[in-house]
């Protein structure tokens, strides 16, 4: 996320919005990024993620969601991503 700082944006890191906390939230672009473990695909935990999202997205933020492993596999696809998910 620190590599975007020179292209004007600024994710902060475990934010409280509305009444959740977020991984990152890039307030400027109006975007959250959620990092996701294995247990985010049990249907319960997955139903309160749906949940949360529609929240979220109803006060105006998008969400992109990726996978840990995605990170530690394709961190550059995941950057990609983010950059694409900024841009309007």
């Amino acid at each position: 996320m620190r590599r975007l700082r020179a292209e004007g944006y600024h994710f902060r890191r475990q934010v409280a919005l509305e009444g959740y906390i977020v991984d990152f939230a890039c307030f400027g672009a109006r975007l959250i990024v959620e990092v996701d473990g294995g247990q985010h695909g049990v249907i319960a935990h997955a139903r309160r993620d749906a949940e949360r999202d529609a929240r979220l997205v109803a006060e105006g933020v998008r969400i992109l969601r990726v996978w840990n492993s995605d990170i530690d596999d394709n961190v550059d696809g995941v950057m990609d991503a983010i950059v694409a998910a900024l841009k309007p």
